[in-house]
C-alpha cells in the first residue's frame, strides 16, 4: 500500500464518527477516534530509522498528471519530526478531550470530525513535496481551524476568534499560492526537491524577491508572527483541547516548517535572512511584554506562544547565515530551532491542558481570582511546574537547554559581517535577553498566581478539586517528556533533531552523522550564556515581584492604537465598502444583471482577438452571396426591428414570425432542408403558442425608460452582435484542425447505416446530447402541467369556500 494514502485515514475515519456518535451512545465517541492518532503514530515511529541513516521515503498518488499536480508523499527528517508531533500529541489530545467534554452535552461528532479533517490537513501540509497540493492541504488547515476554534458557535467570541483566524490565514494562503505559482514559472515544476535542486538558476530571476515575500507572508500569518499575530489570543475561544493541539503542535508550527522546508532555496537572500530573523525577535519580543498583561490563563499562553514561535523563527533565521559563513557556530541556530521546537511542543501543550483542567475543576481561568490551589490541586500544580520553568529556561528541564542554544545564537551574530549585521546585529542578543527576561515574568506569573499564594475560594464559581485520573494523563505524560529531555537530549537530537536539520541544509550537511552538535546543560563559567541566564533570572525576579508597582503601565496604550482596534476598522471599512457595491450593482433587475454579463464578455472576447492578434479573414473559402441571400438577409434585419420597435403585442407577435421564417429561408438557400423543415415547424408552433396565449399576455407599455438607457441597451447589443460576429469569422479564417464534416460524411452511411446525416448525428453521434434535451422539455412540460394543476385547484378551493 502508498503510504501516501495514509495521509487520508483521519478524515476518511471523520466519516464514521457521526454513525458512532449516534449508534452507541454508552461509550465516549473519543475512544474510537483515539486509535486514528495513535496506530499512525506507531507507524510512522517506523521511519525514524531511515531517517537516521540520511535516507528518505517517498509515495505518490497521481491526481492531475496532465499538469503535474499529484499528492506526493516526502518523508524525510523534517516531515518526519512534524508528523510525528502532528499524531503524538494528536492522540494525548483526543485522550485528554475524552475526559475534558462530556459526551452527553457536546456535539461530539462535530468535533471529533473537525479534528479528524484538521488532522489530514496537516499531515498534507508537512508531508507534500508539490507545492499546489500543499497549498490545498494549507487552506484546509485554515477551513478545519475555523470549525473547531468557533465550535461553541453560539458564542459570539468563538464566532469572532474563528472568523478572525481565518480572515488573516487565508489572506496569507493567497500570498503564499502566489509565491508558489512564481517559483514554478521559475523552476518549470511544482516539486519542492526539484526547486530546492536547481536553487542555483532560480537566484537570480526577477521574480526570485517577490516569491520570497509572498511565501513568508502565508508562513508568518499562519504562525502568527507580528503584525498578524493577533488572531491566535482570540483563537482561545476554543475548546482548551482544540487550543492544546493547534497552538502547541500543529497549526502555529506550520508556518515554522514552511519556512525550515524553503530555507534552502531563500537562505542566500539577504532579504530572507534579514526578514525571517528580524520579524521573529521582533514577535518574541512583543509578544512577551504583552503577556505578562493578560488576566486569562489561555490568553497568557496565547501570548506566550506567540513569543516562542518568534524565538524558533528567529532562529530558522540565524541558521540561514550558516549559507554565507564557514564559521561553523553559525549552524547551532538550525539545530536549536528544531530543538526548541519540540520542547515548545510539549511543555505548551501541558500547560493547555493544565489551563483547561484549572477552568474545568474551578468554573474560571481569570487570574485574579485564582490562587493557592497548590494544596488542593497538586498534580496540576506539578505538572504546571514543570512545563512553565521549562518555558522559563530554567533546569533541569528541556527548555532551558534549547534556551541556552538560543542565547548563542544570538551572541553568535554579533560577528557575522555581511547584510549590515555586522553594525545591527549587537541588537539581537540585546533583543532577546530582554524578551527571555519577561519569558521568565510570565512563566512565574501563570504558575505563582494560580497555584501559590492565599485560596480564593469564595471567588470561584464552584469548589475547587483536582482533576480525575483520565484528564491527568496527558499533560503527566508531557511534563514527563519535558523531564526526560533534559537529561537525554542528545538521543533526542540523534533520533530527531540531526535528521531534521540535514533536511534544512543539505548544502551544508549529507547524512545525520554530520551534524557534530552536542547538547550539554554545563559550559562552564566562561560561558556568556550562562551570565545571561543568571542575570535575566536576577532582573525578572526582581520585576516579578514588583510587578504591581509597573504593571499599569500597560494602560498607557490606548486600544485604538493596538493592532486589533487596526484590524477591526478594516474589517468595519471593508462590510461598509461592500454593502454599498452591493447595492450599486445589486439591483434586481435582469436586464441589468445581462448587461454586466455582455459587457463583460465582450470586454473580455474583443480585447483577447486583438490584443492576441487572433483576429483573422479569410473571404477566399466562402461562397458568393446571391439575391435571395441578400433579400432574406434584408428581411430578417427589417424584421428584427420591427420586433423591437412595435408598438402592439400583435404586431410584435407577426414580427418575430418573421424572424423565424427568414431562418428557414436562408436554410433553403444553403441547401439544408431538414433543418428548414425543423425550423418552420418549430416556429409555427411558436406563433400559435403566442397567439393561443395573446388575451393573458400584458399590454406594451412604455416603462419611462430614458433615451439614454435605450442607448446603452443598443450599444450593448449591437457589441455583443459584432463580438459573435468577429469571432465566427476569425474561427471560419483560421482553422488549425479538419472540420469533422468530412468524417460524418465518409461514416454516416458505413458505420452508422443511415441516409440522412443529420438524422444520423441527432440521434447517433450526439445521442447522449439529444436524450438529455429530450429529458430537459420532458422535465419542463410536467413543471408546465403541474403549474396549471395547481391553479385549477386553487380556483376549485376558492369556488367551494364561496
Amino acid at each position: 500500500m502508498e503510504f501516501v494514502l495514509l495521509i487520508f485515514l483521519p478524515i476518511l475515519a471523520a466519516f464514521f464518527v457521526p454513525m458512532l456518535f449516534k449508534r452507541i451512545k454508552a461509550i465516549h465517541t473519543g475512544w474510537f477516534v483515539l486509535f486514528v492518532p495513535l496506530s499512525l503514530f506507531i507507524y510512522y515511529i517506523g521511519y525514524i530509522g531511515i531517517t537516521m541513516n540520511g535516507e528518505t521515503a517517498v509515495s505518490e498518488l497521481s491526481w492531475i498528471p496532465s499538469l503535474g499536480i499529484s499528492f506526493v508523499s516526502y518523508i524525510d527528517g523534517l516531515s518526519l519530526l512534524f508528523t510525528l508531533l502532528i499524531t503524538g500529541i494528536g492522540a494525548l489530545v483526543v485522550l485528554y478531550s475524552i475526559f475534558y467534554l462530556d459526551k452527553n452535552r457536546e456535539k461530539l461528532n462535530n468535533f471529533y470530525v473537525y479534528l479528524l479533517i484538521f488532522m489530514t490537513a496537516m499531515l498534507g501540509v508537512v508531508q507534500s513535496d508539490n507545492v499546489i497540493s500543499l497549498y490545498l492541504f494549507w487552506e484546509l488547515t485554515s477551513i478545519s481551524s475555523f470549525l473547531l476554534i468557533g465550535y461553541w458557535n453560539t458564542r459570539d467570541r468563538s464566532r469572532f476568534g474563528a472568523l478572525k483566524s481565518m480572515m488573516i490565514t487565508v489572506f496569507g494562503g493567497l500570498m503564499m499560492l502566489g509565491g508558489f505559482v512564481l517559483l514554478s514559472i521559475m523552476g518549470g515544476t511544482y516539486s519542492i526537491r526539484e526547486l530546492i535542486a536547481n536553487s542555483s538558476t532560480l537566484i537570480g530571476h526577477e521574480f526570485f524577491v517577490l516569491a520570497l515575500v509572498l511565501i513568508l507572508l502565508g508562513a508568518f500569518t499562519k504562525s502568527a508572527q507580528f503584525p498578524f499575530y493577533i488572531w491566535l489570543p482570540d483563537a482561545m475561544e476554543a475548546p482548551t483541547p482544540v487550543s492544546a493541539y493547534l497552538h502547541s503542535a500543529t497549526m502555529v508550527k506550520a508556518g515554522l516548517y514552511l519556512v525550515a522546508r524553503f530555507t534552502p532555496l531563500f537562505a542566500v537572500s539577504e532579504v530572507w535572512v534579514w526578514l525571517v530573523t528580524g520579524i521573529g525577535l521582533l514577535t518574541l519580543f512583543w509578544g512577551s511584554v504583552f503577556a505578562v498583561k493578560q488576566t486569562d490563563l489561555k490568553a497568557i499562553l496565547a501570548f506566550s506562544t506567540v513569543s516562542q514561535l518568534g524565538l524558533i523563527m528567529s532562529l530558522l533565521g540565524a541558521g540561514s547565515v550558516a549559507y554565507h559563513s564557514d564559521d561553523p557556530i553559525f549552524k547551532f541556530a538550525i539545530f536549536a530551532a528544531i530543538f526548541h521546537l519540540i520542547n515548545h511542543a510539549v511543555f505548551k501543550g501541558s500547560l493547555f491542558m493544565i489551563a483547561g483542567i484549572v477552568d474545568h475543576e474551578t468554573g474560571t481561568r481569570d487570574i485574579r481570582k485564582l490562587g493557592g490551589l497548590m494544596s488542593i490541586m497538586p498534580i496540576s500544580f506539578t505538572v504546571a511546574f514543570i512545563g512553565s520553568m521549562s518555558m522559563a529556561g530554567l533546569p533541569p528541564f528541556g527548555g532551558f537547554l534549547s534556551k541556552e542554544l538560543f542565547l548563542q545564537s544570538m551572541l553568535a551574530i554579533r560577528s557575522f559581517d555581511l547584510f549590515n549585521f555586522g553594525t545591527w546585529g549587537i541588537l539581537f542578543p540585546v533583543i532577546a535577553w530582554i524578551a527571555s527576561v519577561f519569558t521568565f515574568i510570565y512563566s512565574f506569573y501563570f504558575v505563582v498566581r494560580t497555584f501559590m499564594g492565599k485560596k480564593k475560594k469564595e471567588a470561584l464559581p464552584i469548589t475547587p478539586h483536582e482533576a480525575p485520573l483520565g484528564m491527568l494523563i496527558s499533560p503527566v505524560i508531557l511534563a514527563s517528556l519535558v523531564v526526560a529531555i533534559f537529561f537525554i537530549p542528545n538521543l533526542v537530537g540523534k533520533w530527531l533533531v540531526k535528521p531534521a536539520v540535514v533536511a534544512i541544509q543539505p548544502d551544508l550537511y549529507n547524512h545525520p552523522s554530520d551534524v557534530a552538535i552536542q547538547v550539554a546543560a554545563w559550559h562552564g563559567f566562561a560561558a556568556p550564556e550562562l551570565w545571561m541566564t543568571i542575570t535575566l533570572v536576577a532582573v525578572g525576579t526582581i520585576l516579578f515581584i514588583t510587578m504591581a508597582r509597573w504593571k499599569n503601565l500597560y494602560e498607557i496604550q490606548p486600544h485604538y492604537l493596538s493592532l486589533n482596534a487596526l484590524y477591526d476598522s478594516i474589517m468595519v471599512l471593508s462590510e461598509s465598502g461592500m454593502n454599498k457595491l452591493s447595492r450599486f450593482y445589486m439591483t434586481g433587475l435582469i436586464r441589468s444583471y445581462l448587461i454586466y454579463m455582455f459587457v463583460f464578455i465582450v470586454s473580455i472576447t474583443t480585447a483577447t482577438l486583438f490584443i492576441r492578434d487572433a483576429f483573422k479573414l479569410d473571404m477566399s473559402s466562402m461562397a458568393p452571396v446571391s439575391i435571395f441571400g441578400v433579400m432574406t438577409a434584408f428581411i430578417l434585419v427589417s424584421s428584427v426591428c420591427m420586433v423591437v420597435f412595435a408598438k402592439t403585442r400583435l404586431a410584435a407577435i407577426i414580427a418575430l414570425g418573421a424572424v423565424g421564417y427568414s431562418v428557414a429561408l436562408f436554410f433553403i438557400i444553403f441547401k439544408a432542408p431538414d433543418l428548414a423543415l425543423t425550423q418552420l415547424v418549430i416556429e409555427t408552433v411558436s406563433v400559435a403558442l403566442f397567439l393561443l396565449a395573446f388575451q393573458r399576455l400584458p399590454r406594451l407599455k412604455d416603462h419611462g425608460e430614458s433615451k439614454g438607457l435605450r442607448l446603452g441597451n443598443l450599444l450593448v447589443a449591437a457589441s455583443v452582435g459584432i463580438t459573435v460576429t468577429l469571432v465566427a469569422l476569425s474561427a471560419h479564417s483560421q482553422k488549425f484542425i479538419p472540420s469533422i464534416s468530412k468524417f460524418y460524411k465518409e461514416t454516416v452511411a458505413t458505420e452508422a447505416g443511415g441516409g440522412n446525416i443529420v438524422n444520423v448525428i441527432l440521434v447517433d453521434y450526439r445521442g447522449f446530447d439529444t436524450l438529455f434535451e429530450i429529458a430537459v422539455l420532458a422535465i419542463a412540460g410536467i413543471g408546465v402541467i403541474a403549474m396549471i394543476r395547481l391553479r385549477h385547484n386553487r380556483k376549485e378551493n376558492t369556488n367551494e369556500n364561496k
